[in-house]
């Protein structure tokens, strides 16, 4: 779980990763494909516009921190959908490092250990629920 205090912290960061979305997305598909350059055939569409989706899902995600029992049927349903894209549960860790590194070259200054903690927490949460929909049987 993660405290109102960290809610807050990935909120109010967020929104000053907002007006740089795109530089972004783009600093986490390059580190991501640096990190595991077997990811980059998992995307088979245009980048700029699987960035725009992952800035688009993180904040409908963030915004929904204040009602994560709302949120969790669409991050279930995600974590069922990347099964059929080849996603691993050690693919989530790498994600995360990428993620985490693009918020600490956008937030500069602003990314503190205390920021750090609570998007990780935040992001083992989700990631958490999404790798447990995904060994869900099918019906």
């Amino acid at each position: 779980m993660i405290t109102p205090e960290q809610k807050t912290l990935v909120q109010t960061t967020w929104a000053q990763v907002v007006p740089i979305s795109e530089t972004a997305a783009e600093l986490f598909y390059n580190r991501l494909f640096e990190m595991d350059p077997s990811l980059r055939p998992l995307f088979t569409s245009d980048i700029k516009e699987q960035g725009k989706k992952l800035m688009q899902m993180i904040t409908i995600a963030v915004r929904g921190l204040d009602h994560l029992d709302e949120i969790v049927p669409a991050v279930q349903a995600l974590g069922r959908r990347h099964v059929a894209y080849g996603v691993t549960d050690a693919h989530y860790d790498t994600v995360a490092g990428a993620l985490l590194w693009t918020l600490e070259k956008g937030l500069g200054d602003a990314y503190t250990p205390e920021v750090a903690e609570a998007w990780t927490a935040t992001y083992t949460l989700l990631a958490d629920v999404m790798k447990a929909a995904a060994k869900e049987p099918t019906a």
